[in-house]
């Protein structure tokens, strides 16, 4: 009895009871093996991270140490003499940036190579090849413009070097690089032709070639068409010489003028044509030509057109066009034309072309054309501002770009055109100035674009 009430005694005043050693121990070796293995994963992870770091960051520590032994011996070698003078010691610390700044961009070129030659696209010639913003050339000019010249007047020996300033700019530059995703550098625009008459394609829907400000008043087009019939002569012609002469707006000439120029037209007798009448009132065959050519577009597009605009007019030029067995497009491009994809400049170019020549033949508008006119960039015909040309008059152009030609013909007549519907493009192989330029693949065709 005395010996039971000892062991409670010794329980209730701190001893353990029976069998707790035995259920503690299990428990305490399992939370040890668990903090074990917990630690020792984060300790791998940790090392795995620091290791690739390391790595990453091995070619900079190199580099950088290299730089600043090189800026350590270029600075020991510019420090000037006790016998140099203020004048003399600031050149020298100059050739100091330009001897350090080739060793700090030289690694960068061999490193950005791979990573630029996978950002351009394998089928772009005019794509850039470096990132700008992250390229060692850029790092090298933001590095000069870091590092302000030091006066000449006062050198101080003790101030980090150009070099140095350089050398950190470069470095947080390669960090970018390394840390920032390489941005996908933007597609040029299209730049065609000579550098004094290059054109800068959009491939966006062009305005109305005919503004407002352009156009003729109703006023005027009745006035014209009168006096023209009065005197039985083509109300182009007399708007042709109104227009070469120089008048221009909503009235070139009032009703008085418009009855005393059919007059004097009249009083020469027929003439074959509008350039012999034109010679006949002027005298001047230069004169005639523009005269002439602008009567000949004036036609071509009609009265109303040049009253209301060219886009107001599109549907019924498109309509001539496609009812004109004069006009020989291919299947495709008539599609073209029917679902409205062809801008109106084309169609006015197409339509004087069949009023200059009396026959023209196209062979390409939109389908069927190749989607880039070079690796990189696509073609105007895509948007439909462009048109080929294979024939006029029932020649073909091929074996026909002679000097003194018809396709030389064709050239001149389009170079006479409105400012308004003037291609930016005339491209065979012939050059006669303007936006007129010869290319080596265009023998059997005219190309003309907008």
């Amino acid at each position: 009895m005395p010996r039971r009430f000892i062991r409670r005694e010794n329980w209730e005043f701190g001893g353990a009871p029976p069998g707790s050693e035995e259920t503690k121990e299990p428990r305490s070796r399992k939370r040890r093996l668990v903090s074990t293995l917990v630690f020792t994963t984060i300790f791998f992870a940790g090392a795995s991270l620091a290791a690739v770091a390391g790595d990453q960051l091995r070619p900079l520590v190199a580099n950088d140490s290299q730089e600043l032994a090189a800026d350590t011996t270029t600075t020991t070698e510019a420090e000037p003499t006790p016998t140099e003078t203020t004048d003399t010691s600031a050149p020298a610390a100059a050739p100091a940036d330009e001897s350090t700044a080739p060793d700090a961009t030289a690694p960068a070129d061999a490193t950005a190579a791979p990573a630029d030659a996978t950002a351009a696209p394998a089928d772009s010639a005019d794509a850039p090849t470096t990132d700008d913003a992250l390229s060692p050339e850029h790092a090298s000019s933001a590095a000069r413009a870091a590092a302000p010249a030091q006066p000449a007047t006062q050198p101080d020996t003790n101030a980090p070097k150009p070099a140095g300033k350089a050398a950190r700019a470069w470095k947080k530059t390669q960090l970018r690089t390394l840390l920032l995703p390489k941005l996908k550098p933007a597609s040029k625009p299209e730049i065609e032709g000579p550098a004094d008459a290059a054109t800068i394609w959009l491939n966006s829907q062009l305005p109305d070639p005919t503004p407002p400000a352009l156009r003729l008043s109703p006023k005027f087009a009745t006035n014209l068409k009168a006096a023209a019939n009065g005197a039985g002569l083509d109300w182009a012609t007399m708007l042709g010489i109104l227009r070469a002469r120089g008048a221009t707006g909503h009235e070139p000439a009032d009703r008085t003028t418009l009855r005393k120029l059919a007059g004097r037209l009249a009083s020469y007798g027929p003439a074959n044509g509008d350039w012999a009448r034109i010679v006949s009132y002027s005298g001047d065959t230069s004169f005639a030509d523009r005269a002439a050519a602008l009567a000949r577009y004036d036609r071509a597009v009609g009265l109303d057109a040049l009253v209301n605009g060219l886009e107001a007019a599109k549907r019924s030029i498109a309509s001539r066009l496609l009812s004109d067995s004069s006009v020989s497009i291919y299947a495709a491009g008539r599609n073209d034309i029917v679902r409205n994809r062809v801008d109106v400049r084309v169609l006015t170019v197409i339509a004087y072309l069949r009023e200059s020549f009396g026959q023209v033949s196209v062979s390409s508008l939109i389908t069927g054309h190749r989607l880039y006119a070079r690796p990189g960039v696509i073609s105007a015909h895509i948007s439909g501002h462009a048109v080929d040309i294979s024939g006029l008059g029932g020649t073909p152009i091929l074996g026909h770009q002679e000097p003194g030609g018809m396709t030389e013909r064709a050239v001149r007549d389009l170079l006479l055109l409105p400012a308004e519907v003037m291609p930016r493009q005339i491209i065979s192989l012939l050059g006669m100035g303007g936006p007129s330029f010869p290319m080596a693949d265009h023998y059997n065709h005219i190309h003309l674009g907008f």
